[in-house]
């Protein structure tokens, strides 16, 4: 019998224990650590951001799923890694501390033969200062939970502009190395959309401002794509959208403090300006979540567990950007010095930006890092459970399943609006995620065809469609597995 410990429940932890349950047998354990009790489909927090969602529509609670599923769930959060045992317990184990209930603070040793570490990003708002939710009128969209606390302060906002007050609308992202440009994009699209729906697009100025060099950035060094019968940069593409909209843009900004409806950034000409709002979504930097590791010593061995974010099978050599390559990043997301411990989705440490990286004439580096969308974290956790049922039962590490950031496809849909009859997509999928200039050394690191733009209806209903698909999958609905990542 072996026993497989997911940490997190997001997409990258429930899709592995998802997996593991339905391809290993009763005798085998999955538990499933997380301090969450619900499952969230975190893209369509977007939508709950303008009220046009429920949060009860986009989550579920996880303890009666998983008990009907046969599999362990602790309300827990983990305090520290122990991929050695120690002297009391030579089996390897995470300290996790319970959250919530009669256990709450109570710590537990949770060994483990398999080991998934699906804790994804910690939201790092403390790194600029005044970027707390919901105060200095600035919101999150982060959670389900800041989502709707941005619509009630969009929502009032609405209230004082059809009462004949003009506004300021900031979105974008809030510190100078954030990534996630792509929910922010799709959130100003569709604050754009509900003013005018409430018929106060007029009494609102909407800028859009990022640590992006160019529009379309994204984190992924911007992409040639194709449009229609026509080829075009993905700056082209955002930069028509936000005329189109009556947006306007800000880049190459870093912000670095945020007070009472001001904005503080600077810009990598190296000027310090501001902003003012009265209503912001910025998104926060990510970080690691700070875990410790020990050995069975007791002795830290932090650095050989963790780069901010968890060390995988990855490049992490320090080199020029001339020198980065498509083969610096992970394909079985496995710590190399304890093969039984794995990082999907965005808990593993990136070898590097994708994005080329830029310093202010200050010299501080505004560069957005790497994105971690939900398709990668699904895609990644499928292979390493995977990986990992392959090992049981063959009774050693086995690692058949490979996929990297430089082979995987992403799509990202924007859609403002909200129905079956109203509503626009701004589609853009991109293959590879991570460019490959070798393979495709005339088209931007990307291929064409597989790389491409749609803006209309059809985009629309193709994101109304993912929510219900995933909400389904995620429930485990009859013949879910059928569903891809």
């Amino acid at each position: 019998m072996s026993k497989i410990v997911i940490l997190g429940a997001g997409i990258s932890g429930h899709v592995a224990a998802s997996h593991l349950r339905r391809k290993l047998g009763k005798e085998h354990e999955v538990v499933v650590v997380s301090p969450n009790s619900n499952y969230q489909w975190i893209p369509s927090n977007i939508w709950v951001g303008v009220g046009r969602m429920k949060s009860k529509e986009i989550l579920f609670p996880l303890l009666p799923l998983y008990k009907k599923k046969n599999i362990g769930f602790k309300q827990a959060k983990v305090v520290s890694f122990h991929p050695e045992g120690d002297a009391n317990e030579p089996t390897p184990y995470v300290m996790v501390e319970y959250v919530a209930g009669l256990e709450a603070s109570k710590q537990e040793k949770v060994t483990y033969d398999y080991l998934i570490n699906g804790t994804g990003p910690k939201l790092a708002f403390e790194l600029t200062e005044g970027l707390n939710p919901g105060t200095n009128k600035a919101y999150s969209v982060c959670t389900y939970m800041h989502a709707e606390h941005a619509w009630q302060g969009l929502e009032a906002l609405i209230a004082e502009m059809k009462a004949g007050k003009k506004a300021k609308i900031l979105i974008g992202t809030g510190h100078a190395k954030a990534t996630c440009q792509g929910a922010a994009f799709e959130y100003i699209l569709n604050v754009e959309q509900e003013l005018r729906r409430h018929k106060v697009r007029d009494m609102a100025e909407i800028t859009w401002i990022s640590n992006e060099f160019k529009l379309g950035d994204f984190g992924m060094d911007g992409m040639l794509l194709s449009y229609g019968r026509k080829t075009m940069h993905s700056y082209e593409m955002v930069e028509m959208v936000f005329k189109d909209r009556g947006i306007n843009w800000i880049l190459g900004a870093g912000v670095t403090k945020i007070e009472d409806g001001i904005a503080h950034y600077e810009n990598l000409e190296g000027e310090y300006k501001s902003e003012n709002f009265d209503f912001a979504m910025l998104i926060p930097s990510f970080s690691g979540h700070g875990f410790k590791a020990f050995d069975k010593n007791k002795l830290e061995i932090t650095e050989k567990l963790f780069k901010g974010f968890m060390i995988v099978d990855a490049d992490y050599s320090a080199k020029p950007y001339e020198e980065w390559s498509v083969k610096d990043w992970p394909e079985t997301y496995q710590n190399p010095t304890y093969p039984t411990i794995f990082a999907p989705g965005i808990a593993f440490a990136p070898p590097h930006p994708i994005s080329k990286p830029r310093k202010s004439k200050n010299g501080t580096d505004i560069t957005p890092a790497p994105p971690r969308t939900g398709m990668p974290s699904g895609i990644t956790a499928k292979l390493v459970a995977d990986n990992i049922i392959d090992s049981i039962k063959n009774n050693k590490v086995i690692l058949h399943h490979k996929g990297s950031m430089g082979n995987m496809g992403a799509a990202c849909i924007a859609s403002a609006g909200y129905g079956f009859t109203t509503g626009s997509g701004i589609s853009i999928t991109t293959y590879p995620i991570v460019p490959d200039y070798e393979k495709y050394p005339h088209s931007q690191g990307r291929k064409l065809g597989k790389t491409f733009g749609e803006i209309g209806l059809a985009g629309h209903w193709l994101k109304l469609l993912l929510h219900y698909t995933f909400i389904y999958k995620a429930k485990m609905k009859p013949f879910w597995w059928l569903i891809p990542e």
